[in-house]
């Protein structure tokens, strides 16, 4: 997700941030409860009161959004699928999981989880709102957080990807046809009809609010609805486009595409030798590091960066370097899907070839974004 945002915390080791986009929905809806929901619930307070009341119901509604979040990282997390972290923003929160789910039933319960604690956690509310010996502001609060949360359960169920519905609908199409990027496709197919669908509802909604034929306060849902609406749309193409690019590089093997006349850095040349050498007259972010035909390691850009200029004529490539490890290196018969998604998943532009300790080639994020090119994929 583009633009800032800051870690706040962490719950059962998950990293908690916040989106920049966040404080302006938190805005809203603390304006929208100090002056329209409160007022009417508890009148008599005075304003300041009720702008305190709006932030706290504010925070816990969205500490509604992060449990729901929790939900899926948990039943994710048993799969070993990790999750990177949980990031709250305009339109709630996301949680960034790190590989697809193994199988159609894990996509399930991974999707229906966060409901699943949404309506559970709407219904003690309401319960305890409605049966418990509370003050009014306590009853209140408990009406409006239990309903919200059914709300935002009902809403996830909507069988459009990328929403939890969505990925219900993903898990049955994928048992039915065995085609996870197929069932993909559909899935967001199905996101983009509902994403009009809301469209066109919220448009309604305004163009009644605007001519009188619908009441006032329906022109903010209809605008929100509008907002929702291109959000999912937006987001299910995506998802169309990504499923139909990793689709092309499903039956693709590492071998088919890596660059295979590798120009590689001894690891005894000093790092000033590497740069006037390798770095500059090649242009490339990042090198193999080789001897005698076998790989040593990977050294980049930022590995060069992080050396003071003043070492570079003493310290060597060698020093410098990722050593050998499984992050660096991929079997030639590894599928192109599962190194891109590695690529993505550990922010790294390339990675050796190697097989049987032997260099055999480089396999780049640029080369496989080539690939895709010459054969008509839009990345």
């Amino acid at each position: 997700m583009g633009g800032p945002h800051w870690q706040i915390g962490r719950i059962v080791g998950i990293p908690i941030t916040v989106h920049v986009s966040w404080f302006v929905v938190f805005g809203f809806v603390t304006w929208s409860l100090a002056t329209g929901y409160l007022p009417d619930m508890l009148p008599g307070l005075p304003a300041p009161r009720y702008w305190l009341m709006a932030a706290v119901a504010a925070l816990l509604l969205f500490g509604s959004v992060l449990l729901h979040e929790i939900g899926h990282s948990l039943v994710a997390r048993r799969y070993r699928i990790p999750i990177g972290q949980i990031t709250l923003f305009v339109f709630g929160g996301v949680a960034q999981m790190h590989r697809e789910p193994p199988g159609p039933r894990a996509e399930f319960l991974i999707a229906i989880a966060g409901p699943i604690v949404s309506f559970l956690l709407g219904g003690l509310l309401l319960g305890l709102a409605t049966t418990a010996r509370m003050g009014q502001g306590l009853v209140a609060l408990g009406i409006l957080l239990g309903s919200v949360n059914i709300q935002l359960g009902l809403f996830n169920l909507i069988p459009g990807f990328p929403l939890d519905g969505g990925r219900v609908l993903r898990a049955g199409l994928w048992a039915w046809s065995g085609d996870f990027h197929r069932a993909t496709r559909q899935a967001a197919l199905a996101g983009q009809g509902f994403g009009i669908v809301l469209g066109v509802v919220g448009t309604i909604l305004l163009a009644g609010a605007a001519t009188g034929a619908i009441p006032g306060p329906l022109t903010a849902n209809g605008g929100w609805i509008v907002l929702i609406g291109a959000f999912l749309f937006a987001a299910a193409r995506g998802s169309r486009r990504q499923a139909a690019l990793l689709a092309s590089l499903a039956k693709v093997s590492v071998e088919d595409l890596m660059v295979r006349n590798v120009v590689t850095i001894p690891p005894d040349l000093t790092v000033e030798e590497a740069v006037a050498r390798y770095f500059l007259p090649h242009g490339f972010e990042g090198f193999p590091v080789g001897e005698a035909g076998r790989f040593l390691g990977m050294v980049t850009i930022h590995d060069v960066q992080a050396v003071p200029q003043s070492q570079w004529p003493w310290r060597s490539v060698r020093d410098v370097m990722e050593p050998r490890n499984d992050d660096t290196e991929v079997a030639p018969s590894t599928s192109a899907v599962t190194v891109l998604e590695q690529m993505l998943r550990e922010g790294r532009g390339r990675l050796a070839v190697v097989q049987d300790g032997l260099l055999v080639g480089l396999v780049t994020r640029s080369g496989i974004g080539r690939f895709l090119q010459l054969r008509g994929v839009r990345r």
